[in-house]
């Protein structure tokens, strides 16, 4: 993916974990990668959070609801943006594009849709700037499953002359496989995030498992820990992809009621942090060997526990992104600064050998200022 000018993009980011809005403000001059100028966040507001979650799943007049909480999104997102040209002093023509995800609320790349909640000709309107939205549906259009679509540009950012491998812990876990030799892979690994933050929410009122400690306070549970392991599209081979259309509370509760009954919650919180260390460990294993050094990004990089686990599992170095200068939580949102300014250049950004799209497309749609 080559880039061109000397370009100011605002990148989006709301993943699958539903807790707030990563921003970065990215330039693009042509001759380096893009350089992070700055970087703002915010929370969702616990109403729209919930909105958001409750969307995941079939409901009574959800179309009016999915749409109320698109606009209630992108009221978030345009307050980042607003606070990113208030910290640089900048006036919205300033700015080339903004890319902005949207929020993932069904995944059905097997029936042909993706369904990302998003207002952005609201947004357009609002900021003044030109928008980029709806990435995943062309590729899914050419047969694809319309993500992961960052490894590309995790490869941009992070390629070298040995194998790694970039991780990004999200709600979900996947991975992009950067071997000097190799073609470009990349896919979904399985959850990552969002069980252990639903376990934790509902047993001690937290967001999430801070460092891992809770789950290090507890024993893991074989019985459990198999059975989820034996779900079905864990063992399916790439290209995949998922979300909480399969990994949600329903199914977590449904494992437990069967296979932990009794257990503590502190021992449940330790499986599923097993879950994801064990999943993402064989898929690494399995799919990318050679690899000598995995960088982890998203949330999940701030879980000790978790990496340490992934370590010892894998036998292989396990680091940040901060290690290379880039914070983790401004990886997924710069990628959509990447993917918004590749879209304003006309560059096919999907990577069909990671997707399974047929051949390489254009992603997105653009919203004039």
């Amino acid at each position: 993916m080559t880039m061109s000018q000397n370009e100011l993009y605002i990148g989006l980011m709301s993943g699958t974990s539903t807790d707030g809005v990563d921003a970065v403000l990215a330039r693009f001059d042509g001759q380096h990668l893009p350089q992070i100028v700055d970087a703002a966040s915010c929370e969702l507001p616990a109403a729209l959070r919930q909105q958001l979650l409750d969307l995941n799943h079939p409901g009574e007049n959800e179309l009016e609801r999915a749409n109320l909480a698109a606009i209630a999104l992108t009221h978030c997102y345009a307050d980042v943006c607003h606070q990113l040209l208030q910290q640089q002093q900048l006036s919205a023509n300033a700015i080339r594009a903004i890319g902005a995800h949207g929020q993932t609320v069904r995944h059905r790349p097997e029936l042909g849709f993706t369904i990302q909640l998003n207002a952005p000709a609201l947004l357009a309107e609002l900021t003044n700037i030109a928008v980029i939205a709806d990435f995943r549906s062309r590729d899914i259009a050419a047969g694809g499953q319309g993500a992961p679509l960052v490894p590309s540009v995790h490869q941009g950012l992070f390629a070298c002359n040995h194998p790694r491998v970039i991780l990004n812990l999200g709600g979900i876990a996947n991975i992009s496989i950067l071997h000097p030799s190799e073609a470009l892979r990349g896919f979904d690994t399985g959850p990552a995030s969002m069980l252990m933050d639903y376990w934790i929410g509902k047993h001690q009122g937290l967001p999430y498992d801070a460092a891992g400690a809770w789950a290090n306070s507890g024993t893991v549970i074989p019985a459990l820990l198999d059975a989820m392991l034996a779900e079905p599209w864990l063992q399916l081979a790439p290209p995949k992809s998922t979300g909480r259309d399969l990994f949600n509370a329903q199914w977590l509760e449904h494992q437990v009621q069967h296979h932990a009954q009794h257990a503590s919650p502190a021992d449940v919180q330790a499986t599923l942090l097993e879950l994801t260390a064990r999943s993402v460990s064989e898929a690494i294993q399995r799919y990318a060997a050679g690899t000598t050094e995995i960088l982890v990004c998203g949330g999940g990089a701030f879980n000790s526990a978790l990496l340490q686990r992934i370590a010892h599992l894998s036998s292989i170095t396990v680091r940040s992104t901060d290690a290379l200068g880039l914070h983790p939580q401004h990886v997924e949102a710069l990628a959509f600064a990447w993917l918004a300014h590749a879209h304003v250049h006309g560059i096919k950004a999907n990577a069909p050998a990671v997707t399974g799209a047929r051949h390489s497309v254009m992603l997105g749609a653009y919203y004039p200022a």
